[in-house]
């Protein structure tokens, strides 16, 4: 192994020092270092931890899950493995496998040479050999260093072992999502056949899997998993490994998720997960989501791990009996998702992701994350934190909260120096103002408004012309920022794409119930963000602590006035405004929201010790309007979901002892807001009641693709929910989006 480092260190040191050499001139030196005889023989592959199970707990420290390595039915030989999955995975990673010597001297030379310059690793480059060695050789640290040693192994490899020998080694090792490694594991979890019986269109899905197999299983992110396998279907007709009539047959079976009933033809049919043997699936799922984007899957499901997680069961029980209650009588895809977080602690407390773990393809609590705009013309202000890969998802995409959203534009505003009891006028429609078009006005519900509202009244009643106005005078960037430094891990801004027409501020970006519950955990907490967590304590199989969140620590995001100042307000909306179902007899804070067309309906709100995030809609799209629902003609956020809240609310409280918010400190005023304030010819006023205008309502456009070019022009939409609480009649806030000339009025 001397002579191996000896040969590293050379290497890493002429490239460290050629940084600027042409390209031939480094795959000339590289290729010297690999086809020359090497003072080194191959080490022995990493003894793998497959027999060592990660034990979850619950918060009491009983046992509610185990993560293990996928068990083989089968033992795969190479006999075993079809030949169109190999070609398949050829087609797709390494085209020139059978040709190159282990390393693809072309494409590592550009790759290091990127790498240098950068300053760190960038680009690929890694054939299949390199792959393998990378799995089962060295560390998965993104050095230069690594990717020299990987290609000299891969070389010396490929020397001693033949083609298809080394194929094998890497079919029966690489990770392919869900706990599985090796295609014989993943056959049997996502087709329920052995690897043997494979068809061309579950080879080619299979093969497409492997850059980012969290990104895309089928489960998760059918659309995606289908994407990858048309592409692989169509590098290997390119690349004449298939005939245009196998591949047209092929392409044709589009992915097909088993739960939603019999494929309506040819289909590559992805069946549902195995019931795990645990009482909590949606829990356990999201730690399992956690653990493998902190530390990988091998750690996760070979490791031994002991976890301890924060769950509480008597909560957790609560909350899937209270879904399961709401829920009952009506038929999948309708779902519902309930989170709750601790604020002082960010420990999640209890997480339901929908109906039935058994028959769902996603974890509907944790959301997705926003496609990045792939068009260099679309500028972004602020980027979503999901981008970095800093957040857990559970496939599919997030949800749009309409005017749950709003508190983040009131905290922003706060954050300025507005009052609470700063007026606007309070129209039935407001016209963009510069917009043309035929899209450029807002409106409230059925045309319903007049006079003027204070901010803390627009808030109560969700006026959606007030909180339009509003955004536009505090920046639609600054509520972005102010939404992801809350926890709203998709937040996103660019000027051309949402444009600042008055839309940001009524929900138009997607989210999951998880960030949405721990964001408003933090007015909570006063201002102090405490990042959610599933995890009190990881220990490894050696005794050795991974993580210990035992003494949490948390971070100022806003000033405890701006807080303070958002839960009184918030209060209302209980008390006296669209979400008075909600009302559950102790001081308590929350907003409403209802989706375009009906689409979604959220309620998320608060006590100072458990913030809660209820949503309701279809899993299958957010075009369904929900209508018609267990007697509610119309689900606003004000009506199941408030009652949802209500009902789980009051019983995991049931023993909690009644605590009460701060007291806000009055905001203190800017000088140039009030100078605004005073051109426009606006008195702030005094407090008003919450019934002294009319409420918001339901119209939106529908968003362009990000990928989409820059619109010429603004539009708007708007969208919120009807009318005030009591006798069921709660409406919650609304949803729209913008650069698109169609107009979508509700139904009904």
């Amino acid at each position: 192994m001397s002579g191996v480092r000896a040969v590293l260190r050379a290497v890493a040191l002429f490239l460290l020092c050629s940084a600027a050499v042409p390209m031939a001139v480094t795959a000339t030196i590289l290729a010297t270092f690999l086809f020359a005889p090497l003072p080194a023989t191959i080490p022995q592959p990493k003894e793998l931890a497959a027999s060592r199970v990660s034990t979850v707990l619950d918060g009491n420290g009983q046992e509610i899950g185990v993560f293990r390595e996928f068990e083989q039915n089968i033992p795969v030989r190479k006999e075993d493995i079809p030949e169109q999955l190999k070609q398949a995975v050829i087609a797709a990673e390494d085209r020139g496998f059978y040709g190159h010597g282990g390393v693809d001297l072309r494409g590592s030379a550009r790759a290091l040479l990127a790498d240098l310059r950068s300053k760190g690793v960038v680009q690929g480059g890694s054939t299949i050999t390199q792959q393998y060695v990378k799995n089962a050789y060295t560390d998965k640290e993104r050095t230069v260093v690594r990717k020299v040693r990987e290609a000299i192994l891969a070389s010396q490899l490929d020397r001693e072992f033949e083609k298809d020998e080394i194929l094998f080694k890497y079919l029966s090792n690489i990770y392919l999502g869900e706990g599985a490694y090796g295609v014989g594991a993943a056959s049997e979890t996502y087709f329920r056949k052995h690897v043997a019986q494979l068809t061309l269109s579950e080879s080619a899905m299979l093969a497409g899997l492997i850059p980012a197999p969290s990104r895309y299983e089928p489960r998760g992110n059918p659309a995606g998993a289908d994407s990858k396998r048309r592409l692989v279907l169509d590098k290997m007709l390119a690349q004449g490994r298939i005939t245009q009539e196998q591949h047209d047959e092929a392409a044709a079976q589009t992915v097909w998720l088993a739960a939603k009933g019999p494929p309506p033809g040819p289909s590559t049919v992805v069946f549902p997960p195995q019931q795990q043997n645990t009482k909590f699936p949606y829990f356990v799922d999201y730690v399992g989501r956690y653990l493998i984007a902190k530390y990988g899957p091998a750690k996760v499901f070979k490791g031994g791990l002991r976890i301890q997680t924060t769950l509480d069961p008597d909560i957790q029980a609560s909350a899937e009996k209270t879904v399961a209650d709401q829920l009952k009588g009506t038929k999948s895809p309708l779902e519902m998702s309930l989170v709750a977080v601790e604020p002082p602690t960010g420990y999640v407390k209890a997480l339901v992701g929908g109906r039935d773990f058994g028959s769902s393809e996603v974890n509907l609590a944790l959301g997705g994350c926003p496609r990045q705009p792939a068009n260099a013309r679309i500028k972004v202000e602020v980027r979503a934190t999901c981008w970095d890969g800093d957040s857990v998802a559970g496939g599919g995409s997030g949800r749009q909260p309409g005017s749950s959203f709003k508190p983040f534009v009131l905290a922003t505003a706060f954050a300025k120096g507005y009052s609470p009891n700063k007026v606007y006028p309070a129209p039935g429609v407001f016209h963009v103002p510069g917009c043309k078009g035929p899209n450029c006005d807002i409106h409230n519900n059925e045309g319903e408004g007049g006079g003027s509202a204070s901010l803390r009244t627009a808030t109560v009643k969700s006026i959606n012309t007030v909180f339009a106005q509003l955004v536009r005078d505090v920046g639609c960037k600054e509520a972005g920022e102010m939404a992801k430094k809350l926890g709203i891990d998709s937040a996103w801004y660019s000027p051309q794409f949402h444009t600042c027409s008055g839309n940001y501020a009524l929900g138009v970006l997607d989210v999951s119930p998880l960030n949405m519950a721990s964001a408003y955990g933090v007015f909570a907490n006063r201002g102090v963000r405490i990042a959610p967590t599933p995890v009190l304590k990881v220990i490894d199989g050696e005794g050795k602590v991974l993580e210990d969140n035992s003494k949490p620590k948390g971070d100022r995001v806003i000033e405890e006035v701006v807080a303070d100042n958002v839960t009184d307000v918030l209060r209302g909306v209980i008390t006296g405004g669209t979400g008075t179902r909600a009302n559950i007899g102790r001081p308590a804070a929350g907003k409403t929201g209802t989706g375009q067309n009906y689409t979604n309906a959220w309620f998320v709100g608060y006590t100072p010790t458990l913030s809660t995030a209820v949503w309701m809609g279809y899993s299958n799209n957010q075009s369904t309007p929900l209508v018609r629902i267990k007697g509610v003609a119309r689900v606003f956020g004000g009506t199941i979901p408030a009652q949802t809240w209500h009902n789980f609310m009051s019983d995991a409280l049931h023993d909690v002892p009644v605590t009460d918010f701060n007291q806000p400190a009055p905001i203190k005023p800017l000088a140039d807001a009030l100078q605004r304030q005073a051109r426009q010819g606006f008195d702030p006023g005094n407090r008003r009641s919450a019934d002294d205008t009319g409420s918001g309502g339901p119209y939106i456009v529908e968003p362009s693709a990000p990928t989409a070019e820059p619109p010429t022009t603004t539009t708007s939409t708007t969208i919120d929910e009807g009318g005030g609480g009591g006798g069921g009649g709660g409406g919650g806030g609304g949803t729209t989006s913008t650069t698109s000339t169609t107009l979508f009025p509700r139904s009904g």
